[in-house]
């Protein structure tokens, strides 16, 4: 581990609010996970009414936020942000429906796929340049993605279709997240005030055309009220995830939040074998090894050349 991320961790875990967010952020991205998976498991509840549900949470979440004054919104032209909203529909319905037809593990390692993504996006269309060092931790972080999906017992090639579609819609909203922000002038908050009740107008005009309202498996089927509970506290840790991951980057920084994503990685995809029985074999084994190996090399030399950039503009006369 290099100096600048051993002292940027011993900073972290010196903080006791910045520690508690961390925690909140851990426990809220592992939950959501394992919760949205059992309720697919357990109640076969309609996966794009489930983000429907999310969206108008995450959104009354964030109203009641911006009455305690956490954040000011910003008015924004519903025609800059559509398809940031579109894409926001995409990629949270493609990658809940990965995890419905997805084990835990190929689930999870499917979602790394996004970095190597955004930089090819990234790259291509707005001509950035990334070092030789960054481009080759993207070669074991996807053969370890591709050992552990040729090797899942489990493979399913829909899921398959789904991850990668997923991966893709993510990478693009990522990206473009980053590039309204600064065209727009707003910061994370602001910008997913707006963009969650688009979000939810779009799928409500979606989901009659691709899921039953009535009926077994149906919007207004006669589901139980511990399936209805769960739904609800599903709804409320998605947005504890949202508002936990825009605190932590406010608070430290995006690569922080990347390092720590690791941590949740390898939790996230214990929990999976445990709790759902999820078979590993050895050559995933060595694919999660793999991908993590690529994980962690591409964070510690990003970390090194923003310590650099840094000490390069201190130096300045």
């Amino acid at each position: 581990m290099s100096s600048a991320m051993a002292t940027r961790l011993s900073d972290l875990f010196g903080n006791s609010r910045i520690l508690a967010g961390l925690l909140v952020n851990l426990l809220s991205s592992i939950c959501i996970v394992f919760i949205n998976k059992w309720i697919y498991v357990h109640y076969g509840f309609p996966n794009m009414t489930l983000t429907l549900i999310h969206f108008v949470v995450t959104w009354l979440g964030l109203f009641m936020c911006q009455k305690m004054d956490i954040f000011s919104p910003k008015s924004l032209r519903p025609s800059k942000i559509i398809l940031l909203a579109l894409s926001f529909c995409g990629f949270v319905v493609f990658t809940n429906l990965s995890l419905q037809s997805n084990t835990i593990g190929t689930y999870q390692l499917a979602k790394t796929m996004t970095t190597p993504v955004i930089i090819v996006i990234q790259t291509l269309y707005y001509r950035k340049t990334f070092s030789t060092k960054i481009k080759l931790t993207l070669v074991p972080i996807t053969l370890g993605v591709i050992l552990n999906s040729y090797y899942d017992v489990k493979f399913n090639l829909l899921g398959m279709i789904f991850a990668t579609l997923g991966v893709f819609v993510t990478s693009l909203y990522q990206v473009w997240v980053g590039a309204k922000q600064h065209e727009l002038q707003v910061n994370s908050m602001q910008l997913l005030y707006y963009q969650a009740p688009m979000s939810s107008a779009f799928l409500l005009v979606l989901v009659p055309f691709f899921e039953p309202l009535t009926g077994e498996g149906g919007i207004f089927g006669p589901w139980s009220f511990q399936a209805l509970g769960m739904v609800l506290l599903s709804g409320v840790i998605a947005f504890l995830v949202n508002l936990s991951i825009y605190w932590i980057i406010g608070n430290t920084s995006p690569v922080t939040y990347n390092m720590f994503g690791h941590f949740k990685f390898c939790i996230t995809l214990l929990g999976g074998y445990v709790l759902f029985q999820d078979p590993l074999s050895l050559n995933q084994g060595l694919g999660i090894l793999c991908t993590l190996s690529g994980i962690l090399a591409y964070t510690h030399f990003k970390l090194a050349e923003q310590e650099e950039g840094k000490s390069k503009l201190l130096q300045r006369p």
